[in-house]
């Protein structure tokens, strides 16, 4: 996949929650098909290393410490992604918590701080990369939701309703930011081979396991990373300009 059939242009990107899992591979990917990579995580050596993988492969990219709950440390990161690669016109918002809580003990600090990573975060991030896009004419904007915010599930309320908003806020986004050429989608993935799905099924929330899973899945076998990463590369493509608003799913037919 050549960088010119990708974009007539190399653009910069931001891929937060890119130091491991689906963040990771999406930034890979993204470097592959031309674009400098920025990596944002909270974890700020695993960012680094995920941009250290993607220079030794022969892209440019930079892993920079974000905490998307802290407005002014995105905005700082975006500004050092701008020094550093220039003008930021691809987001990835892909940082992400998880939660496993009954509904009538959730805390309203529990609460807050799923939506302030998977909801908040993702319009902070947005707000603030926007306007490098509309100076530029041209954006690609893809949200990584959840098949929970489709499905919704036991245990995760606060959860499925974050990622639910983000399927209303990207619908939304794309109507008001499709004039300036900008396109917004959100994936929501299904069924991923990360170790956030392994720490789940260890900790009994998967109900019978991975392999019970896959078994339901039409097509047998439990996602990666790469699904992911390739959907996502191809909607920030030039080709990919008259998709936005929508929901793409990935899930192997577990979630039509």
């Amino acid at each position: 996949m050549s960088p010119v059939s990708a974009w007539a242009h190399s653009p910069t990107a931001i891929v937060t929650g890119g130091g491991s899992g689906i963040g990771a591979a999406i930034a890979q990917r993204l470097s592959a098909q031309g674009a400098a990579v920025a990596i944002f995580d909270l974890d700020e050596a695993a960012a680094v290393i995920t941009a250290e993988k993607i220079t030794a492969a022969g892209g440019h990219a930079i892993g920079v410490g974000v905490d998307v709950t802290d407005r002014d440390d995105i905005d700082a990161g975006v500004d050092r992604v701008h020094r550093s690669l220039g003008p930021p016109t691809v987001l990835v918002n892909n940082a992400g918590l998880d939660g496993f809580e009954k509904f009538l003990t959730i805390t309203a600090q529990s609460w807050q701080r799923i939506l302030a990573v998977n909801l908040t975060g993702t319009f902070d991030c947005c707000q603030a990369v926007a306007p490098h896009m509309i100076e530029a004419g041209w954006g690609r904007i893809v949200n990584i939701s959840s098949s929970s915010a489709q499905t919704g599930n036991p245990l995760m309320t606060h959860y499925s309703a974050a990622k639910a908003g983000v399927v209303g806020f990207t619908k939304a986004l794309a109507q008001e930011l499709g004039p300036r050429g900008i396109t917004v989608n959100t994936i929501p993935p299904g069924f991923i081979d990360t170790p956030m799905l392994r720490r789940t099924e260890d900790r009994g929330f998967l109900g019978l396991g991975v392999d019970a899973a896959v078994a339901t899945t039409p097509v047998r076998r439990v996602g990666q990373p790469e699904d992911i990463a390739a959907a996502c590369a191809f909607l920030t493509r030039d080709d990919a300009g008259y998709i936005t608003g929508q929901i793409f799913g990935v899930n192997g037919g577990r979630t039509l």
